[in-house]
């Protein structure tokens, strides 16, 4: 009869891995298996309606019948981070007494959707509903994609202070070297933070605007009344953006703790031949010089909590080599999270400039080549949604059968959250035939005030090594959705064999519990209960909590049997959590 015991061997290599695995920043990951820590995110551009929705004249029911088909795509794409425009030119893709509602929404600028709805809480609920992050992908200074005023909202921020803008390449601009300007964006992120259940503000790689021959950025009256540091034009520009970036980070984090920043710069920071501290590239427009984002400090001071380089050239590109570009961020992310931004469109592109994104394996060496740095690099996010939609050269069949095949989770950050939820209660396995059926309850409210977000259900036979590590032994990843007992029906097990189950909860900055688990006693039909793991302090017999009794059986079928699982009063967790 196969059991794993709390003093049997199996059962402490595998809570002995378990520890090892959560006293790391990121977990470790094997070097010939798939990794069990990886973000895997898409874009969804909605300015010029390039992803969602596809047009400007869907219905609200349309609309979410189509943005409910990419989740859905991209679920079964692997991905398990979604970085939706919400603020695409200083409009909205949600109900805001700040802004006017999105031309790419409703067609029209101001327009509110009809029938009436705000479909930003609709596309946050959809997206954790699949267990995908929603980041919130803010445009900060974009205010228009032309200079036409007169097709502005009326309660556009052009329209209430146009002193605040520039005019460059045909559009508007927000004015970063003006205070006024910094409030007002910190505010309308803030407004966001506050109201809508997201899991991070994201930024991309607009901040001053690309050069552009001939054109010259004309600000030089905030230049002369705000710098009295009396700063070079550039040093000062870069201080303007700087300001914004430290600002928001700490206004986040003392609105919603839980809330990640993060940001996708150009790829390139700097050239070796104009910076030191550069890669040993030749981009024509690096952010540092040109756009005037040091994204490079932004993770030396922490201020943002990830960084996703768009990294969009390919391992035989002379002048910015995918491979050289990607071994400089792995030094210069200063233990912030290294995303790395695909260039998913570029399979699409007919370009000569850049041949072999037309070969079908070079997507997928990349995210191999990131791989080959697992203590630094902890995921990609593709550009875009419609991209990997289309199934250039094959992509999406490469991620489903092969690199994305088995489940990740989103990798950790000890720096905002290192506290993981109490283990769940009450396991029940009942099994019948060729059905497997795992329900249980959430534990109560962790030292953080956090509870499960979801919960992991590993899968063992008999003669496998139990392990955390190893997404391959990930049965389902279950969502905690209020009001409903969480349950998992297997139907993939193999009948007349048996399993042990493990079950282990995780908060939404993806700390994962130690776990509970259950094992199959080899009978057709049965139902066995796993006790709730002991409190760190045992409270009285009196006050102890009842198990949930078990269901109803045959006797003549089917046998009750119960395990329980002990956790030690304070160890390994205690001391590296500081829980009490």
């Amino acid at each position: 009869m196969f059991r794993l015991t709390a003093a049997g061997r199996p059962f402490a290599l595998w809570f002995a891995c378990f520890l090892i695995l959560l006293g790391l920043d990121r977990p470790l990951r094997a070097q010939d298996g798939p990794p069990k820590r990886e973000l895997r995110g898409v874009w969804i551009a909605t300015v010029e309606n390039i992803d969602w929705p596809s047009s400007r004249t869907l219905t609200p029911e349309q609309q979410r019948r189509e943005y409910r088909r990419i989740l859905d795509v991209q679920q079964r794409n692997g991905i398990n981070a979604v970085f939706v425009q919400v603020r695409p030119a200083a409009d909205a893709f949600y109900q805001s007494e700040l802004e006017p509602w999105s031309k790419w929404l409703t067609g029209q600028q101001g327009k509110a959707p009809s029938p009436a709805y705000d479909p930003l809480p609709f596309l946050i609920e959809e997206a954790h509903a699949r267990g995908m992050e929603f980041h919130a992908w803010f445009n900060p200074y974009r205010a228009s994609m032309d200079s036409v005023t007169r097709r502005l909202a009326p309660n556009h921020p052009f329209k209430q202070h146009p002193e605040w803008f520039l005019r460059f390449g045909g559009k508007l601009l927000f004015n970063p070297g003006l205070p006024e300007v910094r409030n007002y964006i910190t505010q309308v992120i803030l407004d966001v933070v506050r109201r809508y259940d997201i899991d991070g503000v994201h930024f991309d790689d607009y901040f001053y605007p690309y050069p552009e021959p001939g054109l010259k950025i004309h600000d030089e009256a905030a230049f002369q009344l705000y710098n009295p540091d009396s700063l070079k034009l550039a040093d000062w520009r870069r201080q303007n953006v700087n300001k914004l970036i430290q600002g928001l980070h700490d206004t986040i984090q003392g609105t919603k703790r839980w809330v990640k920043f993060g940001i996708s710069p150009f790829g390139v920071w700097m050239n070796k031949s104009a910076h030191p501290e550069g890669s040993d590239t030749r981009a024509g427009q690096p952010s540092y010089a040109n756009l005037y984002a040091d994204s490079r400090l932004w993770l030396q001071e922490g201020w943002i909590d990830y960084i996703v380089p768009q990294l969009y050239w390919s391992t035989n590109f002379k002048l910015v080599p995918y491979a050289t570009l990607l071994e400089w961020w792995t030094r210069n992310h200063f233990d912030r999270h290294l995303y790395i931004g695909q260039g998913a469109y570029r399979m699409l592109e007919n370009t000569r400039s850049d041949t072999t994104w037309r070969n079908p394996r070079e997507l997928p060496r990349q995210v191999r080549l990131n791989r080959s740095y697992p203590t630094e690099v902890s995921g990609s996010v593709f550009f875009s949604a419609r991209s990997l939609m289309a199934n250039p050269l094959h992509t999406r069949d490469s991620l489903r059968q092969n690199l994305f095949r088995y489940p990740a989770l989103v990798p950790t950050m000890p720096w905002m959250d290192a506290v993981p939820p109490r283990p769940a209660q009450n396991l029940v396995l009942a099994r019948a035939g060729a059905v497997t059926t795992l329900s249980w309850q959430s534990g109560p409210v962790a030292a953080d005030g956090d509870v499960a977000r979801y919960f992991v259900v590993y899968r063992f036979t008999k003669d496998q090594q139990p392990t955390p590590d190893d997404p391959r032994n990930i049965v389902a990843l279950v969502q905690n959705r209020p009001g409903t007992a969480p349950t998992l029906v297997d139907t993939s097990a193999t009948p007349g064999t048996d399993y042990a189950y493990y079950l282990t909860a995780v908060d939404r900055l993806h700390n994962e519990s130690t776990p509970i688990r259950v094992t199959t006693q080899g009978k057709a039909a049965e139902v066995i209960v796993a006790q709730t793991p002991a409190p760190a302090t045992a409270p009285p017999a009196s006050a102890r909590p009842v198990p949930t009794p078990s269901p109803t059986v045959d006797s003549e079928t089917a046998e009750v049997t119960k395990v329980k699982v002990k956790t030690k009063k304070r160890g390994f967790f205690g001391r590296l959590f500081g829980k009490k």
